[in-house]
């Protein structure tokens, strides 16, 4: 079994900054293709859709990024340590919302913003509040 555990979730006013962490947790067998996945990062805010806003390779060489989040939020992935971070600066009160860590085949990224559709793992989402 493959668990997603997304932590750094937190209420921080605009113009802030917040760390999201999402860890891959192996139950059972053990992930020996790691960097055969990438690992992105979705969102929902109340009453609109999910939307993809970034992810990366298993390779750490190709990363994706929605418009709403480039130039303020960075992704990055130890595979060592199997874990996956996003780093958010700039935080404004749009970027309120669940995010969700998921994780699936490096193809998946070729899908652009709606990577999420090749996602095979994914985690329980965390609450991120910002306030004006």
């Amino acid at each position: 079994e493959v668990q997603l555990v997304e932590s750094g979730g937190n209420l921080v006013q605009a113009g802030g900054s917040l760390r999201l962490t999402c860890r891959v947790v192996e139950s059972g067998f053990t992930f020996n293709d790691f960097d055969d996945y990438a690992i992105g990062w979705l969102r929902q805010a109340p009453g609109k859709e999910r939307e993809g806003i970034a992810c990366i390779n298993g390779r750490l060489d190709k990363t994706f990024y929605s418009d709403s989040v480039k130039g303020r939020f960075t992704i990055s992935r130890d595979n060592a340590r199997k874990t996956v971070f996003l780093d958010m600066d700039n935080l404004k009160a749009e970027d309120a919302a669940v995010y969700y860590c998921a994780m699936g085949p490096n193809p998946s990224m070729v899908a652009g913003s709606r990577f999420g559709v090749g996602m095979q793992y994914w985690g329980k989402g965390i609450s991120v509040t910002v306030s004006s």
